[in-house]
C-alpha cells in the first residue's frame, strides 16, 4: 500500500540542500524522519509540499532565510580574548555559550571563525543563516505515527519503521 503523506504519519525522506546557484551545502547522508502535521519537526514551507505526496515523489523547495535558519544576526558574533580558550583552539571548533542577558536555559552553539591577535572570533548564527536555501526531498517511506509518537510530538527509534 503506498500511503500519502498526511497528518500524523512518519514521513522519510532523502534530501539535498544547495544555495540558489546550486552549489551543494548538505549533502544529506542521513535521510530525515519526521513527524507529519505541524510539529515543527520540519521546515513548515517543506512540510507544505510534502503533504499529500507518496513514495517514490519528489519535491524542490526554495526557502528564503527566513523561511530557513534565519536571517544573519551580527549581534551573535563575539570577540573575546585568546586566553579564555584551550591551547588546542582552531577555526571551526564549537562552544557552548548562553545568550546575553538570559537565563541560563538558551544555550547557543558559537564557532570559532577567526584566531588573530590574541583575540577570537565567535559566532552564534547557524551557518547557513542569512542564505536562501533549496532543499530537493524525496520521500522514501510514510506510514502511520503511533499514539506515543503523536502524544509526544516526535518520531521514536527510526530502527523500527514498519514497511
Amino acid at each position: 500500500m503506498n500511503m500519502q503523506v498526511a497528518k500524523n504519519t512518519v514521513v522519510t525522506i532523502d534530501y539535498h540542500v544547495t544555495d540558489p546557484d546550486g552549489t551543494v551545502v548538505d549533502e544529506g547522508r542521513e535521510p530525515i524522519v519526521y513527524l507529519h502535521g505541524g510539529y515543527d519537526d520540519i521546515f513548515p514551507k517543506i512540510e507544505e509540499a510534502l503533504q499529500g505526496k507518496k513514495t517514490g515523489e519528489s519535491v524542490q523547495v526554495k526557502l528564503q532565510p527566513d523561511e530557513a535558519f534565519g536571517d544573519y544576526d551580527a549581534d551573535l558574533v563575539q570577540i573575546e580574548p585568546r586566553e579564555q580558550f584551550p591551547k588546542e583552539l582552531q577555526v571551526g571548533m564549537q562552544f557552548e555559550g548562553g545568550a546575553e542577558g538570559d537565563d541560563d536555559e538558551d544555550f547557543i552553539i558559537y564557532r570559532v571563525t577567526d584566531i588573530a591577535d590574541g583575540k577570537v572570533v565567535l559566532d552564534g548564527n547557524h551557518p547557513l543563516a542569512g542564505m536562501a536555501l533549496v532543499f530537493t526531498c524525496t520521500v522514501t517511506g510514510v506510514r502511520n505515527a503511533s499514539e506515543e509518537e503523536v502524544g509526544h510530538g516526535h518520531v521514536h527509534g527510526h530502527g523500527d519503521d514498519c514497511a
